[in-house]
């Protein structure tokens, strides 16, 4: 009677335990994609567009795994560490942000082997830039003259993070 008592009282005390862990770790806000653990920093490797019939796309290649995303709406884009405005012609501005993430291998050298600062003329997208490659975040801005309805969601094999705007 005693050990099934213990064995209850063990398997309660674990399944909290593991439920308390689980809230822990959840993602902050419905904006955020979680980054499924990895042993290495995944690696931001390219960016890329396209128009669609009914959206805009931006592709974002990665190696490594899928770091943890956030698309934020800001009133400007921002290059980071300096603070300067990003010179994207736009009335509404969409901030990519990816991480853990690095845009360069460990002995600092860039691995990202795509466009720093794009002017683009499809439907919605107007411009894209990589506005930041530090301390384990990598950040993109993205430019529009309306303002953008955007889904941000990966992919995999191969790793990618997508962002469709819809026209």
């Amino acid at each position: 009677m005693i050990h099934t008592r213990l064995r209850r009282f063990v398997a309660l005390a674990s399944g909290a335990l593991l439920a308390a862990g689980l809230a822990f770790a959840s993602p902050a806000s419905a904006s955020s994609l979680s980054a499924a653990p990895a042993a290495q920093t995944p690696l931001v490797v390219n960016a890329r567009w396209g128009g669609h019939a009914g959206f805009d796309r931006i592709v974002v290649d990665l190696q490594g795994g899928s770091p943890g995303v956030t698309v934020t709406p800001v009133a400007q884009l921002r290059y980071d560490g300096s603070g300067q405005p990003v010179p994207l012609a736009g009335r509404y501005f969409l901030e990519i942000r990816l991480h853990p993430a690095a845009a360069h291998d460990d002995a600092g050298h860039s691995v990202y082997q795509g466009p720093k600062l794009q002017k683009i003329p499809l439907g919605k997208l107007k411009g894209l830039a990589l506005t930041g490659d530090y301390e384990g975040y990598v950040t993109f801005g993205a430019a529009f003259d309306t303002l953008p309805y955007y889904r941000a969601y990966a992919l995999h094999a191969p790793e990618r993070l997508v962002v469709d705007i819809a026209h």
